[in-house]
This record gives C-alpha cells, structure tokens and sequence, in this order.
C-alpha cells in the first residue's frame, strides 16, 4: 500500500516539452492544469498524502516527476534521466526526497549510467527495468546493484517499440498485468495474468494501482472494463494533454 505521493504542477512551458507525436499539437496549458487537478483528486481519494510541488518553468516536462527517481519501501534511487535537456530536472528534486528518505538509503545512478523511472516496473519486490533509448545497460547495471544492496531484486528488460517499460505494461496486482504490443509475446511476463490491450487503445496500457483502485485513463472502454471486469475500483482522469508529451498517467507521480 501506498501512503505517499509526489507531484509537480505543470509549467506554461510545457508546450515545450519533449515529443515524438507533434501531430497531436501543443499541449493547452489551462486544460492541462485542470487534468493535472482532477488526477491529484483521484489520488487523494486513494487515501494517500500529496506533496505538491511548485511548476519549474527551466524545464517543460518535470511535471513528469516518474523519471526523477525510484521510490521503494527500503530505498530512494535518483536517476540520471537519458533526455539530456531533462538531467537537471533531478537536482530539485533531491532535496524533496531528503524529507522522506535518510541519506543512507538515497541512491543515485551515475554517469556513463542513465536511467529513467518510466523504465522501472514494481513487482511485489522485484524491479523490472527497461533498456530503452532513456535507460542503458551500465544504468541498468548500477540501478539492479543499488536495490540488491538495500534487499530487493531486479532484472533487464530489452525494448524495441516503446518509450519507456511502463508505456507498454504495468501492473496492477493481484498478478495483473496490463500488457501490450511486443511484450504480449514476451517470455518474461508469462507467469503473469495477461490483461491485453488493444492496439487501438495502447495509450491506455499506462494505468497506476494506488491502494487497490486503478485509475485509466479517459476515452478507453475496453479496457476500464477489463479492469472493471476483474474487480477493480476504476477512477478515470483524462491526461489528453500530457499524452501530447508522450506522458501518461504513471509519470506523473512519484508513488511510494
């Protein structure tokens, strides 16, 4: 269960941010700070603490805290985030985390390492880690030395399709895995429940379990009733601007 969450608010640069979908246009600021309301309400009534934290107009995308650290229940890793324009997203962040965590059980990855929280997937207290255009293997390395140290495990895994590990499959407990294009077939999550989703919907593959409620993104049905289907609790927040970004509804928090 979680008790604590970490959330920055948008910047009006956000419209700067990062993307590999400029079809989809420039995010709107007014709307996104609206979405960005409504998913810190779908938190708190998951019954955790929000910390909410100031807009940083240096950098379009630290709304998208997720890639700034990992947050576990014996240790706090800060990344070294693949995206060069968004390394010095992790320095405010730092001190945030120092609130939560002592100083021996902060963690950092290191140059040549780099490492970003949208390729970090929680299972029980294993750590799946993605190697992505974000994420390389010496930040792999370090990621999976650091948690054995503090007393959990972690294991690679090789991506071709997606962004980070989470945009294509997350779990959502209870042995539920919402999985989607080339990791459907992949050996590494077959003891897992297979919740598939549909092509047409792969956006939506990024849900979050907070304390066994399931928030989906909106304008997904299939699969809010797949989630629905197996006995979740949905909460549905629309993100339609941060999708612009290639963010979705995981990387906006820090969950721990």
């Amino acid at each position: 269960m979680f008790k604590n969450v970490i959330v920055r608010r948008p910047s009006r640069s956000l419209v700067n941010g990062i993307t590999s979908a400029p079809e989809l246009g420039k995010p709107d600021y007014e709307l996104a700070l609206k979405q960005h309301d409504s998913y810190i309400a779908a938190l708190e009534s998951c019954g955790v603490a929000v910390t909410v934290l100031e807009a940083d107009e240096a950098f379009p995308d630290s709304c998208f805290v997720e890639d700034t650290a990992v947050l576990t229940k014996n240790c706090a890793i800060i990344s070294n985030p693949g995206a060069a324009a968004r390394n010095g997203e992790i320095n405010s962040m730092i001190g945030v985390i120092k609130k939560f965590y002592p100083e021996d059980r902060i963690e950092y990855i290191k140059n040549p390492g780099t490492l970003e929280g949208g390729d970090v997937m929680m299972v029980d207290n294993h750590f799946y880690v993605g190697l992505s255009a974000r994420t390389n293997a010496e930040g792999a390395r370090q990621f999976i030395a650091l948690l054995e140290k503090h007393g959990h495990t972690g294991s690679v895994v090789e991506l071709t399709e997606f962004l980070h590990l989470k945009t294509g499959v997350n779990y959502i407990e209870n042995n539920n895995m919402l999985i989607s294009g080339e990791f459907i077939s992949s050996p590494i999550f077959s003891k897992f429940n297979h919740m598939l989703v549909d092509e047409n919907e792969a956006y939506a593959a990024n849900c979050i379990w907070v304390n066994n409620k399931v928030i989906v993104p909106a304008g997904y049905e299939n699969i809010r009733r797949k989630i629905a289907a197996a006995g979740y609790d949905v909460i549905v927040v629309d993100t339609s601007e941060y999708r612009k970004l290639d963010g979705g509804l995981s990387c906006l928090s820090l969950r721990f």
